[in-house]
């Protein structure tokens, strides 16, 4: 079988919020946001929108650029941390329905910032082994939703937003999976973490408030563990492919933190040109960060066939991991 890569195509909430419009709201400021993470700005989810809601506008997108019809697809993947509902039903099967994808099987994937990575190994590996010949894949996320908006140190960094990708068993042109690297460090599983409302913690009202159900995050942990996660994958997925990392023509990391892109680089030694950001007007939105990132690089003619372009995601799990793609 041959996965390809076919599209890819996203979608952004309407409303823009600026770093100075939080400074209205809590103690922060437009400097001190952009000198931390990188940040000015973000888009949020409208009140009555899910993440079905991004999910499925990015579905649309892809089809329409794609030139297929909804019943093509064999199977709808949707990596999320911002589910419609708490585990069921899932999301994917609301996209499904709601796409008209009559033809195809759904389910959600949870590696947090790094689902969109599992979510395009998984898709290649069900297309090479002849499962499905075509899947829709989605990150979508509504962090503003479940941010604590208290905590100005986490919920500056979050925005909304979905991308998509269709990987297909097909001869035409389009872009590969060379190798990929899926791992997880579970031990740090309280770093990045909403801590009631799941089965270890069923939400009690007699003794959690709403701001239980929200977002905690050890910001310093997550940053170590994400600069050394980030420099192992980009090293593994060279070595793999027999190449240097200064071999690569692209790094799109999930759009976590400027620091941590600055860190990886430095470590490598690698121009920090050399990593795409788009976190500036986009902030962090997890599982979808890496598709807006490459939808909008396909949109700016920046890659071009033959290049080499790595993807690297890490975040709740704590899960990480890459891709190296042959575009």
């Amino acid at each position: 079988m041959n996965a390809t890569i076919t599209a890819f195509d996203s979608y952004l909430p309407e409303r823009v919020v600026t770093n100075h419009e939080l400074a209205m709201q809590m103690d922060t400021s437009d400097e001190w946001i952009r000198s931390h993470t990188g940040i000015t700005e973000r888009h949020f989810a409208a009140p009555d929108e899910a993440a079905s809601d991004l999910a499925i506008e990015a579905g649309r997108r892809i089809l329409a650029k794609r030139g297929i019809g909804p019943a093509e697809i064999d199977m709808v993947i949707v990596a999320s941390s911002t589910t419609d509902y708490p585990n069921f039903p899932a999301t994917a099967s609301i996209v499904q329905d709601r796409l008209r994808c009559v033809n195809a099987g759904a389910f959600d994937l949870s590696a947090g910032c790094t689902g969109f990575v599992y979510g395009l190994e998984l898709a290649r590996s069900l297309v090479d082994a002849g499962s499905v010949g075509t899947v829709l894949l989605i990150g979508a996320e509504v962090l503003t939703k479940i941010a604590n908006w208290n905590d100005r140190n986490s919920c500056v960094l979050f925005g909304d937003g979905a991308g998509a990708a269709l990987i297909e068993n097909t001869d035409r042109p389009g872009h590969r999976v060379l190798q990929s690297y899926l791992r997880s460090k579970g031990s740090g599983d309280q770093a990045l973490i909403r801590p009631v409302g799941g089965s270890r913690t069923p939400f009690d009202p007699e003794h959690h408030t709403a701001a239980d159900l929200q977002l905690v995050m050890d910001g310093r942990s997550v940053y170590l563990f994400a600069v050394d996660a980030f420099v192992r994958t980009i090293r593994t997925l060279c070595d793999r492919e027999g190449i240097e990392p200064a071999d690569l023509d692209w790094v799109v990391p999930h759009q976590a933190n400027v620091r941590i892109i600055e860190a990886a680089a430095k470590r490598l030694g690698l121009p920090v040109d050399l990593f795409y950001t788009n976190l500036d007007r986009f902030a962090n939105t997890s599982a979808a960060s890496i598709p807006i990132a490459i939808t909008e690089m396909v949109e700016r003619d920046l890659l071009t066939p033959g290049q080499k372009v790595l993807t690297a995601g890490f975040g709740a799990g704590l899960a990480y991991g890459g891709n190296l793609l042959h575009w």
